[in-house]
């Protein structure tokens, strides 16, 4: 296991801004893919956004893009996503999951949960309209 910990949910007014971090208490960290995904009330958890460890690229669900930015720091086995603009229908309890990464592989696995092997137990998102 790798052990995941999110952290910085909170509540905000439509259009505020948050920036959620994973922290992993792993030295392997930059062997894995690091997604963020979500589910809000009454709905399936979907993949929001990912990066790869391979090439740093990342992928984006088409309702966040331009608004939301994910990135990695492998120094500080951490991952971000910072949250700008936020909706409404943003509002969900945000994982942070890992799988690990390899060449090869379509460049939006990562936002698929199935190929993800650790999650985090989430941190709540609150926008109020």
């Amino acid at each position: 296991q790798v052990p995941l910990v999110e952290s910085g949910g909170g509540t905000v007014e439509s259009g505020g801004s948050l920036r959620l971090t994973c922290a992993a208490s792993e030295d392997s960290f930059r062997r894995y893919a690091m997604g963020w995904f979500r589910q809000a009330p009454g709905k399936e958890r979907e993949g929001v956004s990912c990066i790869r460890n391979i090439d740093g690229t990342t992928n984006y669900d088409d309702s966040v893009k331009g608004r939301f930015t994910i990135s990695r720091d492998n120094r500080k086995n951490t991952v971000y996503l910072q949250m700008n603009s936020l909706k409404p229908e943003d509002t969900a309890v945000y994982y942070c999951a890992a799988g690990v990464d390899y060449a090869g592989l379509t460049s939006t696995w990562c936002r698929n949960q199935g190929g993800m092997e650790h999650w985090g137990k989430g941190t709540l998102v609150t926008v109020s309209s």
